[in-house]
């Protein structure tokens, strides 16, 4: 919602300006240069995530003050808060960091990223650090078009690298023209006033541009151009500090309960080192003239003075907090507590089974029943129909061919939640009763597990069956639109018969699976000519033809798992009943010669 709201207004706001002044242009321009760089400079850092930060994270996170002091390293190397913060909610959700390290880095994060005002103030705008960024950008842009990762990442980093210095040229020129016509330090506002005014600007610049680094450097390429006032200054790097907070929600919101609380540390410890700063304002200038007189910075420069006052308000917010660090743990579990568990659990299976034989062939039937029920929803859904369309008496010719909206669907999160772990826990429960069983009652068993490993695999084809097919039922293309529907359909007519099956249970007429069984290889048989068909006629491109291919090879193993496991699975429990069903039952030989006849 906030988001439609912004970048509605951001668009109006710099059309006004860009109308109102060239020179805004090239501060707008320097500002999407910048903001471009970092995200080079991000990628470029990720091509080296993979084993050496890891490796680094795991051995200097033991202790609290490890855990701040890799947040100062790898922020000021990286010079990226929020990619520190993305690591750092990955090895969150893995387990393999505590809350209490977490929050350490983000403490540490928030003091490395003023390393990055000293370098602007110091360097960025002493130098024409232009001159340095297009031999990054060229050398960059050729090493990013290398297959090496390592390459590719180095040239990511120096393309980076190289956009950060140019962005920060055209923010400094712009300022120095824009001031030839408008001075904005006219507008300052002086006192209380002025320091939330300006702090709530502070606030928006970087909830709108989603970066402080960034930013902070338009705050202080505008002090240097005398734009704004040093003590206006102050108040935008506040807001900006505050700012920062709301990226870092907006990005736990897709994140797990872990990265939701670390996002919750990351705001109070943000509002709390916020709130210090505008109380001890004048308190912390007197600091700053000081620390600034100490180390020979000059009076009137009000750029490195800047980064003084960023990194002292950081380093008394992390001096303030550390003490309370086990405190915000416990106060943010409290908070924000671990979702139910929606992993499925076994319904049947328990040791006392275990005693007889019976309740052993039983207790693993039924579960491999409930596990066939999680899993109807996951096919059903992976072929983009909703269970009760598969069981209702609707035509799935004519619905399907209506229906265009695209279910939303984790096939791999619900595969793990509650099929895997059912899955898993059948065959530990197996291989523990497997003493205890004769022959005749292993070999129901063995075929109950095979029906559950059946299960498994048509759920497997399906994951792999619906990434073309939820493309190809919106293609535009009529031909290939309507094979896929046709798989739709043949697999929903099946899923649909399995389901009457199913819910018949002991009365279950096992011989209809034949119809099914013909069906299947007499569909198999049409694909293949009304493939060629399409791709004779032109009808379908190659890419078409490979995916149809390959995608009525999944439907056949779908179709063919579902109907093995209902031959093991539904039906008469009394293995005479069940000889009697396989023996009436067409066999390969028998298939065939009905299909030479047809």
């Amino acid at each position: 919602m906030l988001r439609r709201i912004f970048l509605p207004l951001i668009f109006i706001i710099l059309t006004y300006g860009f109308w109102v002044s060239p020179d805004f242009k090239e501060i707008a321009a320097g500002v999407a240069i910048f903001l471009f760089g970092m995200l080079f400079l991000e990628d470029g850092f990720k091509s080296f995530t993979g084993g050496v930060l890891e490796k680094i994270l795991k051995k200097t996170t033991d202790k609290l003050w490890k855990s701040v002091t890799f947040g100062i390293v790898s922020t000021t190397l990286m010079q990226s808060s929020s990619l520190v913060s993305v690591i750092t909610i990955s090895f969150l959700s893995a387990g393999l960091l505590g809350l209490a390290a977490g929050i350490g880095i983000i403490f540490g994060a928030n003091l490395g990223t003023t390393t990055g005002a000293w370098l602007i103030a110091g360097f960025g705008l002493k130098v024409k650090i232009s001159a340095y960024a297009m031999p990054m950008l060229v050398f960059g842009i050729i090493l990013a078009f290398q297959k090496s990762k390592t390459l590719k990442g180095i040239g990511y980093i120096l393309a980076g690298l190289g956009f950060l210095f140019l962005g920060i040229h055209y923010m400094k020129e712009g300022f120095e023209a824009f001031k030839e016509t408008i001075n904005l330090a006219e507008f300052a506002v002086a006192g209380y006033p002025g320091l939330f005014l300006f702090c709530g600007i502070g606030i928006f610049a970087t909830v709108v541009m989603q970066s402080s680094h960034a930013t902070l450097v338009l705050i202080i390429t505008a002090l240097a151009a005398g734009q704004i006032t040093y003590d206006n200054a102050l108040a935008l790097a506040i807001g900006a500090n505050i700012g920062t907070t709301i990226t870092a929600i907006i990005g736990a919101m897709s994140a797990n309960v872990q990265g939701k609380r670390l996002a919750g540390a990351h705001l109070i410890f943000n509002i709390v080192t916020g709130v210090v700063a505008i109380i001890f304002i004048h308190q912390i200038q007197f600091l700053v003239t000081d620390i600034s007189t100490m180390v020979g910075i000059a009076e009137d420069n009000y750029t490195l003075k800047l980064a003084v006052f960023h990194t002292i308000f950081n380093l008394l917010g992390i001096l303030l907090m550390l003490p309370w660090v086990n405190h915000l743990v416990i106060f943010l579990n409290r908070l924000l507590p671990d979702p139910k568990s929606t992993v499925i659990k076994p319904l049947y299976l328990n040791n006392a089974a275990l005693e007889f034989s019976d309740t052993i062939v039983e207790t693993v039937r039924n579960e491999v029943l409930h596990l066939y029920d999680n899993a109807f929803e996951i096919l059903a859904h992976g072929l983009n129909l909703h269970r009760e369309d598969i069981n209702s008496e609707k035509d799935l010719e004519q619905f399907i061919k209506t229906s265009e909206k695209i279910i939303e669907l984790d096939i791999d999160d619900l595969y793990y939640r509650k099929v895997k772990v059912l899955h898993s826990a059948i065959i530990e429960f197996i291989s523990q009763a497997q003493g205890n069983l004769s022959l005749e009652d292993t070999t129901r068993l063995y075929k109950i597990r095979d029906a559950a490993q059946g299960i498994v695999e048509a759920i497997k084809d399906v994951k792999h069956l619906r990434k073309n097919l939820i493309i190809y039922i919106q293609s535009d293309n009529a031909f290939i639109r309507d094979e896929y529907n046709k798989i739709r359909e043949q697999l929903g007519e099946l899923l649909r018969a399995l389901n009457i099956l199913y819910n018949e249970k002991e009365q279950a007429d096992l011989l209809t699976l034949d119809l099914f069984k013909l069906r299947m290889e007499e569909s198999d048989v049409r694909h293949n000519g009304m493939l060629e068909k399409l791709i004779r006629n032109q009808q379908i491109n190659a890419n078409m033809a490979t995916s149809l291919m390959n995608d009525n090879s999944y439907a056949y193993n779908i179709a063919k798992n579902l109907i093995f496991t209902a031959s093991n699975l539904f039906g008469s429990h009394d293995p005479d009943a069940q000889d009697a069903d396989n023996s009436l039952s067409l066999d390969e030989n028998e298939m065939q010669t009905l299909l030479q006849k047809d």
